[in-house]
């Protein structure tokens, strides 16, 4: 059974950094992509970024320049960093991975408030 679990949110003032942590565990096959996705009250969930097992990356435009994705070697944890953080920016992100021919596995999402 593949777990994914999220930590690293709370509340930050606007110009603040976090970084987010997401490990997975569970999967008997390697994972191929892992990323974050955020939704925020009464808006759909949207990608935010996303980073395959060789190292590519992809960010929504609104987070370029300002969040980095990055794994560890095993790619069994990512981190998101956040920086210059925006009230926009507000939502709960939610971790995902997917072995290799294998289905999405979620997160149970951590809570980011970006507020002064």
């Amino acid at each position: 059974q593949v777990q994914v679990v999220e930590s690293g949110g709370g509340l930050v003032q606007p110009g603040g950094s976090l970084r987010l942590s997401c490990a997975a565990t569970g999967s008997i096959v390697p994972i191929s992509v892992m990323g974050w996705y955020r939704q925020a009250p009464g808006n759909e969930r949207e990608l935010v970024a996303r980073i395959t097992r060789n190292g590519a990356t992809n960010y929504a435009d609104s987070v370029k320049d300002r969040f980095t994705i990055s794994k560890d070697t095993a790619m069994n944890t990512v981190y998101l960093q956040m920086n210059s953080l925006k009230p926009e920016d507000t939502a709960v992100y939610y971790c995902y991975c997917r072995p290799w021919g294998d289905n999405y596995y979620w997160g149970q999402g951590t809570q980011v408030t970006v507020s002064s």
